[in-house]
């Protein structure tokens, strides 16, 4: 990486799933006052496959803002429609919501066809297309490819067509390879992108469920990790305590080099954040 970033302009950010249920959301607005705490710019809420989630999302979205924090949603556009996609979009703002992550998203399982869109960059061009600079735009970016992506070279083109097309940051997909952001980084400057690249940070609380996630998002868990995590079987207190040191070390590794910030994937849980953040003096 070239360039420090002032560790007055870094963004910090918290990301959740919105709930499906009553008691769901009361526990994620005891999770929003407790991150809230921690003074983020924003929370950013998913949206599921196919815009399966996308009435939740804007509830969960505007949930947060009723407390009087900054919210942005996710929208994706595989499986959608260019009307569908407008009508969304012209209601995000009505709401007054100016800030989006943009995505591509996953095809719905049993579905055959992707859409009209079929990449990230078709829905970024699209959004300034269609309202211009009326909402700020996130974007995914990944360290460790695209676990679709053909090449290195290939991944990285695809991700300068996003920024190309109006992004104005980007979050990455998380990862506990500090050298596979910093090579990145490098990469993307040295063919002029600009844009400030957010390290995506996933907190170890299960095994399993990092494993599971990491298999389907192409996220490596490095082999020295995976080995430690599987030797304590069942110890959950011993992969939290391990998680905690390995993710507060990487934390703190990148905000000393010069990250622009840290967006965490929280899947709606704020205690091993806390926890971390306590750690790193923030």
């Amino acid at each position: 990486m070239t360039t420090l970033q002032n560790k007055a302009q870094r963004t910090f950010s918290f990301e959740f799933f919105p709930p499906n249920t009553p008691e769901g959301q009361e526990k994620l607005r005891a999770t929003t006052r407790q991150l809230a705490q921690l003074n983020p710019k924003f929370f950013s809420v998913t949206f599921g496959a196919g815009g399966s989630t996308r009435d939740r999302t804007l509830g969960t979205v505007l949930d947060i803002r009723a407390m009087g924090y900054a919210a942005a949603p996710h929208i994706s556009c595989i499986a959608s429609t260019r009307e569908n996609i407008r009508e969304w979009l012209q209601r995000y703002k009505d709401e007054g919501i100016k800030h989006l992550v943009a995505l591509r998203g996953d095809l719905p399982s049993g579905l055959a066809s992707a859409g009209e869109f079929r990449y990230a960059n078709e829905l970024i061009e699209f959004i300034r297309t269609e309202f211009g600079d009326a909402f700020q735009i996130e974007v995914a970016a990944y360290p460790e490819f695209h676990p679709q992506g053909k090449s290195a070279q290939d991944d990285l083109r695809n991700f300068k067509r996003k920024v190309e097309a109006g992004a104005n940051s980007a979050i990455t997909q998380y990862f506990y390879n500090a050298d596979a952001y910093y090579r990145f980084v490098d990469e993307c400057e040295a063919i002029g992108i600009a844009i400030p690249i957010v390290p995506g940070i996933m907190p170890v609380g299960r095994y399993s469920q990092l494993a599971r996630f990491s298999d389907t998002c192409g996220a490596e868990i490095p082999r020295w990790m995976r080995k430690k995590l599987e030797g304590y079987g069942d110890d959950t207190a011993s992969i939290r305590a391990f998680g905690l040191d390995v993710v507060t070390a990487l934390c703190e590794n990148l905000l000393r080099q010069g990250a622009p910030g840290l967006h965490f994937y929280t899947l709606n849980q704020a205690g091993l954040i806390t926890t971390i953040w306590q750690r790193l003096g923030l």
